[in-house]
Parts: C-alpha cells; sequence; structure tokens
C-alpha cells in the first residue's frame, strides 16, 4: 500500500497540501467564505445606504445569530450522525437560493417598487435564513477536516485551513467595496452566485465519509450534553473559546465601519472595503508567516498577550480620525486575532475526539457566533446610546478587562502548550 503523501514530511510546510481530497476542501472552504464575506459587505453598505441607522445594520447581525446560535448544540449532535460532506453540500446548495433571493432584493426595481422598508425586512429575513444554514455549515466544515489528514498533519492542515478562509476573507470585503462601487449589486450578487456554485462542485468531488459517532442510537438531548459536558470539563479549550467570545463581543468593529468610512473618514464604498478587509489583510500576513514558522512554545501565554493586543488596536481605530491611522490599527487588530485564531483552531482540533467533532465545533460555532453577531448587535446598540467613537473606546477597553480577568481565572490556558 502506498504512504499517505501528507505522512512522507510531516514537518514540512506543504504537508496537508500534497493530499488531494484536503486540497479540493481548501477550493471549496476558499470560494464559500469569500462568497460570505462579500455578501456581509455588500449588504452592510446597502443597509447603511438604505437607512443610515446603526441599530438597523445591528439588526442584521442579530437577525443572523439568533438563528446560528439556538440550533447549535442541535446541529453539532446532526453533524456528529451523518455523512458530513454530504451535509455541508446541502448546505452550499440552499446557501446558493439565499443569494438569488438577496440578488432579487437588491435590483433597484424592487427597492423603487416595493419601497426601502420591504428591502430593510426582506435583508432581515434572508439573513436569518442563512444564519440557519451557518448552523450546520460550520460544525460540517471543521469537523470534516479531522477525516481528510492524517492526525500528524492535522495541525499543518488547520493553518492551511485559517489561511484560506483570511485569505478569502480579505479578497472577499475588498473586491466587494470595488464591485458594488463600478457593477452595482446586480453584477456582484451574480458573481458570488458563481463563487458558491464552484465551492459546491469542488467539494462534491470529495468522497463521502464515515460517520464516527459512538452511540449512533442515543438521544439528541443525551448527545447534545455529552458534547457540553466536554466542552466544559476541558479547561483549555473552555478558556480558548470563552477568551475569543468575550473579547470579539465587546472588541468588534464590524458594524460601525460603514459609519467611520462614511462620517468619520469621509470615503466611499472602496474606501470602506478596504477597511472592512484590513483586519483580514492583517490576519492573512500572520497566518501565512505561521505556516511556514509555526509556533512553537508558549501559546497559551501568547494568546491571552495578542488579545490584549487585539483591545488596543481597538482602542486605537476608535479615536482615529485619519484613514491610514484607522486602516493600520484595524490591519494589527487582524494580525494579532489571526494568531489567536490559528491557536484557538489548534487546540479545538487537538483536544476534540472523532466522535465528538460535530458537538464540540457546534460549541465552538455558537461561541463565535456569539461574539460575531451578537458583538455587531452590541456594537449597534452601544453607538446609538454613547456614541460611535465611545461605544468602540469602550469596547477596547473591556477587551482588556476581559485578559486581566482571564489571566488570573484561566491558568490552564495561560500555561498550555502544544
Amino acid at each position: 500500500m502506498a504512504a499517505d503523501p501528507g505522512t512522507d514530511n510531516p514537518s514540512s510546510p506543504f504537508a496537508s497540501i500534497r493530499i488531494k481530497e484536503f486540497r479540493l476542501f481548501i477550493i471549496q472552504r476558499f470560494f464559500f467564505i469569500m462568497a460570505m464575506r462579500m455578501i456581509a459587505t455588500v449588504i452592510g453598505w446597502k443597509m447603511y445606504e438604505i437607512t443610515k441607522s446603526p441599530l438597523a445594520i445591528a439588526f442584521v447581525g442579530l437577525s443572523e445569530a439568533i438563528p446560528a446560535i439556538s440550533l447549535a448544540l442541535y446541529s453539532g449532535h446532526v453533524v456528529d450522525k451523518s455523512d458530513k460532506r454530504t451535509l455541508l453540500f446541502k448546505m452550499l446548495v440552499l446557501y446558493f437560493l439565499c443569494c438569488s433571493a438577496f440578488l432579487f432584493i437588491t435590483f433597484q426595481q424592487t427597492e423603487l417598487s416595493l419601497g426601502k422598508r420591504f428591502v430593510q425586512f426582506a435583508i432581515y429575513a434572508v439573513m436569518f435564513c442563512t444564519g440557519v444554514l451557518r448552523s450546520f455549515s460550520g460544525p460540517a466544515t471543521s469537523s470534516i477536516l479531522a477525516q481528510l489528514v492524517p492526525k500528524i498533519v492535522l495541525p499543518n492542515a488547520v493553518t492551511w485551513s485559517s489561511s484560506t478562509w483570511l485569505t478569502a476573507s480579505v479578497i472577499g470585503h475588498a473586491s466587494a467595496g470595488f464591485l458594488v462601487a463600478y457593477t452595482g449589486y446586480t453584477g456582484t450578487f451574480i458573481l458570488i452566485m458563481g463563487y458558491v456554485a464552484i465551492a459546491g462542485l469542488a467539494l462534491f468531488q470529495i468522497e463521502r465519509k464515515p460517520i464516527v459517532h459512538s452511540n449512533k442510537g442515543q438521544a439528541t438531548w443525551e448527545s447534545v450534553k455529552e458534547g457540553l459536558r466536554y466542552v466544559f470539563g476541558t479547561k483549555e479549550l473552555l478558556g480558548a473559546l470563552s477568551l475569543d467570545m468575550l473579547a470579539v463581543l465587546f472588541g468588534g468593529t464590524t458594524a460601525m465601519i460603514p459609519f467611520f468610512a462614511g462620517e468619520i473618514l469621509h470615503v466611499g464604498a472602496i474606501g470602506f472595503g478596504w477597511l472592512n478587509a484590513a483586519a483580514d489583510i492583517g490576519s492573512m500576513i500572520v497566518i501565512l508567516t505561521l505556516t511556514f514558522y509555526p509556533l512553537r512554545r508558549k501559546q497559551g501565554t501568547l494568546l491571552l498577550f495578542v488579545v490584549a493586543g487585539f483591545g488596543l488596536s481597538i482602542i486605537t481605530f476608535g479615536i482615529s480620525t485619519v484613514y491610514w491611522l484607522s486602516f493600520v490599527a484595524l490591519m494589527l487588530s487582524g494580525a494579532l486575532d489571526g494568531i489567536s485564531v490559528v491557536i484557538r483552531g489548534t487546540i479545538l482540533q487537538l483536544k476534540t475526539p472523532d466522535e465528538m467533532r460535530g458537538r464540540v465545533s457546534a460549541v465552538n460555532s455558537m461561541f463565535i457566533n456569539s461574539s460575531n453577531e451578537i458583538g455587531a448587535f452590541e456594537s449597534g446598540v452601544a453607538a446609538h446610546f454613547m456614541g460611535k467613537v465611545p461605544s468602540v473606546v469602550f469596547g477596547g477597553a473591556m477587551t482588556l478587562l476581559v485578559v486581566v480577568i482571564m489571566w488570573f481565572k484561566a491558568p490552564t490556558l495561560r500555561k498550555f502548550e502544544y
């Protein structure tokens, strides 16, 4: 029997890339993430154009977060008892239909004939549907990764997966701004639908994977509780997820970028697109570097320091009135967050048994969705009551406070190494 190409030289930066199915997974991940990030940028700008309201944009995040969080635990149970490739493919098909709905909603004729209020609430409705799909696609994506590569090259695969996510995110954010400015919403959504189709085609070429759930007859609620007990009983994993959730919950700035771009920095759709991509550019640079020069020791301590740096970067962005300084602050926040993504992702993959990957990944998705979408809602509400600049500075300061608390309350995480 031929040796697995990923084990010929497991220390190579390209160890996982040599595996064909992992390459197909990377293609799927790149185009799907790029499509999702483009939608986030385009919908954010559309909502800003028709409402000029922080609360309206805040409810975009909330409408996606509610189903994503509510269904997270159940979706983990479903993922563990399903063929993950087939389940993920179904989610891509349904996401394509959601993109078609966005295409219709953002037609200029739709707004003229049905009104801005219809467009606003139709966006909320479709975002709710994408939240349902994300509750299943996230855990399925994370779970199938471990079935594509040998465990010896799993950390390398996690780094490549994170790099792909961030590269797609950068291109998606930035290109969406350009496309909306030059081709309008219709052309942008047609391209997004093409990206989702490419992702589905790549995924379809991956063979179906065996179901490794240890107790296929287990009741749903017992299965869910088993996953929760594992996460809350694994202190390093719980600490990493909690730190990320709280930091992004308070320090996330995505919902406020349209207002900083339009009202404080006075740039248009293109400038907004670049600001939206700045954090991901920083993350991409760092993660590509970590692919070739991986972290060797004291990863837990480093995680706490980079989250503190993330908070300081957000404070800098909040008080800046100069475009280039705002861009650099966001890029630095992304670079520090990129280190956090790699450490957290590796802890998740290394500390999770194969038969629990869906449920543990679902809890991880619930934490992430809480921090991102609920964080966007929190930012909008805080900006409404405190003002845009004070709300961002407050969020950065709260991130620093979270790090101080975690330093003393999570010694297991602080001492963790892999």
